[in-house]
């Protein structure tokens, strides 16, 4: 049952990026004020003396309301995430709202209250994203349709004709200009009930990274739970700081496995091989468009082949971690992390 004064868990994830950690759980101390709650740093096994740097800057900083877990092992984002999400608050209780912070994304001073705000006002939406822009300043995508075959076919190509063909299937959502409900959005500054998470469970472990945001937003409309975009609450987010997105030379092979895992999870094995054939059919397509006109490509070296391959590899694969209780520590699992690189 929901307190009187709403409580507030802020999480924010580390891999290697103490310095940045720490200036966002400063971000969140000034746009906590006025809440109820407290503020978690999780290290997720960075291994490089992140943890040291993060407990001593807490120190240094006096702040009371922030916590500092050490996570044993390096299971991905979801893992990360729910370690502190089970730890709940410093007294042992569950908050009422759980407020996700990217490491490299720093909220502005009333963006956590917003979120409260709006959630508070909508008692049907389970969660509610920011608006996310870059340190230049420029908006950031972050609300989505789920992803479809269709939706995989249009991403892939990149035609006008078929983007116009498709537009309902789009995964890209327009970006709304007030509070809109939307499927899912990405899980920088993201806003979450509790009531909604103990109905369909945490992030599914079985993701290492990407499309645990989504799966966590599928669970929760099929549960009855609206998905909220607010732009009124807004965050600024260096983006893929941890991941390394913005410098692979190839796409990693937990990507595919997390897509896979998502489709084949939530759709079945059938439909996860015909989105697959889908995006292949799309991206061939996209190619000899530049073929033909001279266009340069914008896809990662080996895409296509390694989407192609690992389709044909992991299609009768998907294991599920899902039905985890919000407080049962001893289901933790140790996941190893997933290598990337060639397939």
């Amino acid at each position: 049952m929901t307190r009187q004064t709403p409580t507030v868990l802020v999480v924010v994830l580390n891999y290697r990026t103490p310095e940045l950690a720490l200036k966002s759980a400063g971000c969140a101390v000034t746009a906590m004020q006025g809440i109820a709650g407290s503020i978690t740093i999780v290290d997720n096994a960075s291994g490089d003396g992140s943890d040291k740097i993060i407990a001593k800057g807490i120190a240094d900083a006096g702040w009371d309301r922030v916590t500092f877990l050490q996570s044993p092992h390096n299971g991905g984002f979801g893992a990360g995430n729910n370690l502190a999400m089970r730890a709940g608050l410093p007294d042992g209780t569950a908050p009422d709202f759980v407020y996700l912070l990217n490491s490299d994304a720093w909220p502005r001073p009333d963006a956590i209250r917003v979120l409260l705000d709006t959630l508070a006002a909508h008692p049907e939406a389970g969660m509610a994203g920011s608006r996310i822009v870059g340190d230049d300043g420029v908006l950031h995508h972050t609300c989505f349709r789920f992803p479809s075959i269709l939706g995989e076919f249009e991403g892939a190509v990149r035609t006008g004709i078929f983007t116009r063909l498709l537009r309902n299937w789009v995964v890209p959502f327009p970006v709304p200009e007030a509070t809109a409900p939307v499927d899912w959005v990405a899980g920088a500054s993201i806003m979450m009930r509790q009531p909604m998470l103990d109905a369909v469970g945490l992030f599914d472990e079985s993701f290492f990274l990407y499309f645990e945001e989504t799966d966590l937003c599928l669970r929760a409309a099929r549960a009855k739970w609206t998905c909220l975009y607010v732009p009124a609450s807004e965050a600024e987010h260096l983006g893929s700081v941890s991941t390394g997105m913005k410098e692979w030379a190839r796409t990693p092979g937990y990507w595919f496995d997390s897509r896979m895992h998502y489709f084949v999870q939530n759709h079945g094995r059938a439909y996860a091989l015909a989105a697959t054939v889908s995006r292949a059919l799309g991206e061939g397509l996209w190619r000899l468009r530049c073929l033909l006109t001279g266009r340069a490509r914008d896809t990662a070296p080996y895409f296509l082949r390694d989407l192609i391959a690992h389709g044909l590899r992991r299609g009768q694969a998907g294991r599920s971690n899902r039905a985890i209780p919000f407080n049962n520590a001893a289901l933790l699992r140790n996941h190893d992390v997933p290598t990337g690189g060639n397939l």
